[in-house]
């Protein structure tokens, strides 16, 4: 569990561990365990997705490849590097279910790391050209990210949002 400064409290519930996630631009060399971070996946992977397609897939990316893709932070010296894809589904209606199902795969991998004390830094560096092809990204494969994982070196304060209330609209 991510310890926060927050009136000497823990995070300790599923909404205090949303609100303090935060993404992660600098971290700290120590190991991540590669189980630890199966564990997580295998919970992201309750993610809602229609029909149960599962779409997601998971590239640990190795050192050689990571050098390659020349990421102008390094992905904050993060100790794992992940890239996460989605199948395209075979209309556009499918494929945009699978980005969706995909995208909250994610979320839930990166609430599972932060309620143990590991960050991540969301980037979309894969998506640049040439970085699909270095990373052999099939063709029926949408790229949605790549992913420092690792302990925190610094934790930012929050960014401010907009209220909800802003947000909402009521229809008749």
């Amino acid at each position: 569990m991510v310890k926060e400064e927050k009136k000497g409290e823990i995070p300790v519930t599923i909404i205090e561990v949303i609100k303090s996630r935060r993404t992660i631009k600098k971290f700290k060399s120590d190991h991540v365990d590669q189980q630890l971070i199966k564990k997580w996946l295998d919970a992201a992977a309750m993610a809602p997705n229609h029909r149960m397609t599962e779409p997601w897939e998971i590239y640990f990316i190795g050192p050689e490849t990571r050098g390659k893709l020349n990421h102008k932070t390094n992905f904050g010296n993060a100790p794992v590097v992940i890239a996460i894809i989605s199948k395209q589904g075979a209309t556009v209606v499918e494929t945009e279910e699978n980005k969706a199902a995909v995208s909250c795969f994610i979320q839930n991998f990166m609430l599972a790391a932060w309620d143990e004390g590991v960050g991540t830094f969301w980037s979309s560096i894969g998506m640049k050209e040439g970085n699909r092809e270095l990373m052999s990204i099939p063709e029926d494969y949408d790229l949605l990210g790549m992913f420092g994982v690792g302990y925190p070196e610094e934790i930012p304060d929050p960014k401010p949002r907009t209220e909800i209330e802003n947000k909402i609209k009521n229809l008749p």
